[in-house]
């Protein structure tokens, strides 16, 4: 309930949480969803936005599936338009599913150096190129938040993509102090690289990141991924979560040098009868104009356009 919270400060979403409990009271299922109304996508639900997971979770199946029965039957009559259920399961077999996404997983050792010895000599090679570059790395706390989200932006603008507000990354540190951190990569003490990591039980996650274009030659985005994981292994972790990516697409191919696995990611629809499936995503055709012409506005504007418009966007 803390990222619901979180995404209610932010973004001004509602949230709703749907649960079912047992004949002795104790709770036996939980959905959560976030309501987004917008004016360009209409009015839609979700579990959750901006992650790859969420969805019902249950001690049945039938729990689960019944959740998210009950959830769409109430929606509709809220003029909701679809709700968007993600997760790694398909929980109710009468929803269509979108299956072109997997979660990239790395099973971690109990150490780094155990770690190195299991990489690529091709991998260790392009972790050592910027180190002798002189790039360094550091792992912090909110004192980091002007690095990373410098660069974060930038990249974001680059791609044509609107920016999630800085705030987000603030609240989110300041809600998880001892989840939430950032790594940076340095060149002559500019950031050219950085990510954030958030820890869940013996998981780390790596949902954003991002490196400035011109650095890219020196691999700097391999030195931020190997301190990464060695963080992770520190902090405990035994699994690595490099997020989603399209199989065989250049980020996947990225992922699997680092020994990720793939595991597949299930998308499920509910859909008013003849709906279709929406897509609201950087390769639907209906937004290659307006992505060319945001890669070429300012920074300073698209980092003022672009909270604006991504709060709209799952």
């Amino acid at each position: 309930m803390e990222w619901g919270r979180l995404i209610e400060r932010v973004f001004g979403h509602q949230t709703h949480y749907w649960m079912h409990t047992g004949d002795d009271g104790e709770l036996t299922g939980v959905l959560p969803l976030v309501e987004i109304r917008s004016r360009l996508f209409g009015t839609y639900q979700i579990s959750l936005p901006f992650f790859n997971y969420g969805g019902a979770l249950g001690t049945e199946s039938r729990i689960e599936a019944d959740l998210m029965k009950q959830a769409w039957t109430c929606a509709k009559k809220m003029g909701v338009g679809h709700i968007e259920f993600r997760d790694t399961v398909v929980r109710h077999a009468d929803y269509p599913v979108r299956k072109d996404k997997v979660a990239m997983l790395r099973e971690l050792p109990p150490d780094p150096d155990q770690l190195w010895r299991e990489l690529g000599g091709k991998v260790r090679s392009q972790v050592r190129r910027p180190i002798r570059e002189g790039a360094t790395f550091v792992c912090g706390g909110r004192e980091r938040i002007d690095d990373f989200y410098s660069v974060f932006a930038r990249n974001m603008r680059d791609l044509g993509t609107p920016v999630y507000p800085k705030r987000f990354f603030v609240e989110m540190l300041q809600t998880f102090p001892d989840r939430a951190s950032i790594g940076v990569v340095h060149v002559d003490k500019k950031p050219v690289a950085a990510a954030i990591l958030l820890l869940d039980k013996e998981t780390m996650e790596i949902p954003w990141a991002s490196s400035l274009r011109e650095y890219n030659r020196l691999g700097v985005n391999m030195l931020l991924y190997w301190n990464a994981l060695s963080e992770a292994i520190s902090k405990g972790a035994r699994t690595f979560d490099f997020g989603r990516s399209s199989y065989q697409s250049g980020t996947y191919r990225f992922k699997r040098q680092w020994g990720a696995v793939a595991k597949p990611l299930y998308w499920s629809y509910a859909l008013p009868e003849g709906g279709e499936l929406p897509d609201l995503t950087p390769k639907n055709g209906k937004f290659k104009h307006a992505i060319a012409l945001w890669k070429r506005l300012p920074l300073s504007v698209a980092n003022q356009l672009g909270p604006r418009i991504v709060k709209n966007l799952p």
